[in-house]
């Protein structure tokens, strides 16, 4: 898929990739093809994998997804790696997704990286994203940013992790990710 010259609105963003099948995103206005790397993959797959069994499990609860498209406002339709959505903002499963999920994951991935660590970012938390977990594969590093309660206009909250550390979050209560597992060559 060609990417534009003009600026694109999500509305029009959405008519124009029904259908096609490689991974896109809207950011800025800007249709840019997502090209992931086996690393990538894995990382995403395994990350997918641990939520869902802890969502699925007596202690879990929400709904875990790969990539969506998220209308995060008029220029910007993320398609995060990972999204969990707390069960209080459950959506129709058969409707396409509205709002922001609770935490979005985004794995390093050669042609979108310097967007989730840039533009995407400052848009999610502009808008009010809860927690955003950047998994950087090449450095086997994570950057989780949170707010440290819903009032906080800003990320607050910046928790370094690198192999041989764990993920937790204070939204999956009983959740750990090793990332010794995760950042594995596999």
């Amino acid at each position: 898929m060609a990417m534009t010259d003009a600026r694109m609105t999500a509305e029009s963003y959405v008519d124009a990739v029904a259908g096609v099948r490689e991974p896109t995103q809207l950011i800025d206005g800007v249709i840019v093809v997502n090209q992931p790397r086996y690393r990538h993959q894995r990382a995403v797959g395994l990350i997918y994998a641990r939520l869902l069994a802890w969502a699925t499990s007596d202690e879990g609860s929400g709904i875990v997804s790969g990539p969506l498209d998220v209308v995060v406002d008029r220029y910007d339709v993320y398609a995060p790696d990972v999204l969990w959505v707390a069960d209080e903002h459950r959506v129709d499963p058969d409707e396409p997704f509205e709002g922001l999920p609770d935490i979005a994951v985004e794995v390093r991935s050669p042609s979108t990286w310097h967007h989730d660590l840039g533009i995407k970012k400052e848009c999610y938390e502009q808008h009010g994203l809860p927690e955003l977990w950047l998994v950087d594969t090449a450095a086997s590093t994570v950057l989780v940013l949170r707010r440290s309660s819903p009032a906080s206009s800003r990320f607050d909250v910046r928790v370094e992790l690198a192999a041989g550390e764990s993920v937790t979050s204070p939204q999956l209560p009983g959740f750990v990710l090793a990332l010794d597992e995760v950042f594995a060559a596999g």
